[in-house]
């Protein structure tokens, strides 16, 4: 290669980079349009109460929110910086692999263009949840891969047991990549590998880097299973098999345009004959979350590298460079179409108005159905991202009128009302809220000192419980922002209790301990 050839690729190279960044930018100048997420203080929530473990998810979200807060405090922005980081580094390992499948500078374009304007990712990227950084880790884990196929370097092995460790720290979703992986290697040459020491080496850097997780689920029962059950009853239930695969076509749109035809063209391409092995691992995993009834994004993971190798394929059919720009025109005007389905670029008024025109024009719902099956006017990660606010100050003024604020508590029946009093009402200077919901159960008190006189009670209503132990319920007011998913949760005053309140609380604890 020729000194004018090395510096034209460099050249490429420093503007695939420049892309990357600039959709690290990108992710970042709508990050302020709604508010938090429910999820996202959850998260933020965890990262005061460091563990190797939560109810819900492994560690390592808990540690990211911890370091955001301390660089950036609490704030909105904290929640999408390191989304949006997530974002850039996978749009450029994405056009890394282009690289590996020999593609050139227009296939990286493709690609990069393809991820930043895509439904799913414009939603994961914008959400500070382990989604975002689960994609990261399997899109590296491919990555790995080809980088063995195309080398024979082991050490590529090793690397995968790395990234595939601390993907399991994020979330466990990235077990079914493993397991694909295990499902499709032995029907290939590289069966081999079962013979390596390198593979063997790589699953113990992987148990090594998983083992403190493993031994906080064992210390607490394995609290991932009652979650998963959870799950499956509250939200799995509704996942049918049709919609799942309808789902895969509709949520990466318009990125669909190259993702499948990616992964026809890894089957029968005699040129990326050799990564054949990725394209089985990618059905398999698409088949596995069809089998099990898996959300429609638990497959996120596999969609960056199938981008890629759609990305080539379009780059090889598609000489003239008129049709390169019409396509690549066609694929950002489509991205702009369907922008405000994955990522709020508006305010919520101007949002409903968007979704109103798209059910008009289409005669599709879809992207409003909440996960119960619902329709609603905003989707639902858009209606978790609004109340919030609201609650803190309607709390904020119960509080203050507690006379004795030494035996009075905060409770919360779910992680979305204590997140929101744990984190935004730290501008009030609130107190800790309290509840059974999630991981919160861990840090509640077995017993207080003194008897609790006061209790400012979140929920829709008080229960019988709480109404036959208080004698002055007082509402201090509700969300009423009718866009809210949490629209009529309500902040009530509970004094004057007919009963012990610590023997009531003591009951609970006991009977939550019990279901631990």
């Amino acid at each position: 290669m020729d000194f004018e050839n090395r510096n034209q690729l460099k050249k490429q190279e420093l503007v695939v980079l420049l892309l990357a960044l600039m959709n690290v930018v990108y992710q970042l100048l709508f990050y302020n349009t709604l508010g938090f997420h429910r999820d996202e203080l959850l998260y933020f929530s965890l990262g005061e109460h460091l563990d190797f473990g939560f109810q819900s998810v492994p560690p390592l979200i808990g540690l990211l929110a911890f370091v955001s807060a301390k660089i950036f405090g609490y704030t909105l922005f904290a929640a999408k910086i390191f989304p949006a980081m997530a974002s850039g580094a996978i749009v450029y390992i994405s056009s890394l692999v282009v690289k590996e499948f020999k593609g050139g500078f227009f296939a990286e374009i493709l690609t990069v263009l393809a991820l930043a304007g895509s439904i799913l990712f414009g939603r994961v990227f914008s959400l500070f949840q382990p989604v975002v950084f689960d994609i990261l880790f399997w899109t590296l884990s491919f990555y790995f891969i080809v980088r063995y196929i195309n080398s024979n370097h082991e050490k590529y092995i090793l690397y995968l047991g790395i990234a595939s460790g601390f993907g399991i720290l994020n979330k466990y979703n990235i077990l079914f990549l493993i397991v694909a992986i295990f499902l499709v290697v032995p029907f290939t040459k590289y069966r081999r590998l079962f013979r390596s020491k390198s593979s063997y080496f790589s699953l113990l850097l992987a148990f090594v880097i998983v083992l403190p997780n493993l031994v906080w689920q064992i210390a607490h029962h394995f609290p991932v299973v009652s979650h998963l059950a959870e799950l499956r009853n509250s939200q799995l239930v509704h996942v049918r098999p049709a919609r799942f695969l309808t789902d895969q076509l509709i949520m990466i749109l318009p990125a669909t345009l190259l993702a499948f035809p990616g992964l026809a063209f890894l089957f029968v391409s005699r040129r990326l004959k050799k990564f054949r092995l990725t394209a089985s691992v990618s059905f398999v995993v698409l088949l596995l979350y069809l089998l099990l009834q898996g959300k429609n994004y638990y497959a996120a993971g596999i969609y960056p590298f199938l981008i890629a190798a759609g990305a080539v394929l379009f780059e090889i059919f598609m000489r003239p460079l008129f049709i390169r720009i019409l396509f690549v025109a066609v694929l950002v005007g489509l991205e702009w179409v369907v922008l405000p389905i994955g990522k709020p670029i508006y305010g919520p008024d101007k949002l409903v108005r968007y979704f109103d025109k798209v059910q008009s024009l289409t005669g599709d719902n879809s992207a409003r159905r909440f996960e119960d099956e619902t329709y609603h006017q905003l989707p639902q990660d858009y209606a978790d991202m609004l109340g919030w606010t609201e609650l803190a100050e309607i709390t904020n003024r119960a509080w203050l009128q507690v006379q004795d604020k030494n035996s009075s508590i905060i409770f919360c029946e779910n992680y979305g009302e204590a997140g929101a009093i744990a984190i935004l009402g730290k501008n009030y200077k609130l107190p800790e809220p309290l509840s059974f919901n999630d991981a919160f159960r861990y840090w509640i008190p077995q017993s207080f000192n003194p008897e609790i006189k006061t209790l400012i009670y979140i929920n829709s209503e008080p229960g019988d419980d709480i109404k036959n132990l208080f004698a002055d319920i007082q509402e201090i007011g509700k969300i009423n922002n009718p866009l809210a998913r949490e629209c009529g949760c309500g902040v009530y005053l509970c004094r004057n209790p007919q009963s012990s309140f610590n023997q009531f609380w003591a009951e609970r604890v006991k009977k939550v301990n019990e279901e631990q």
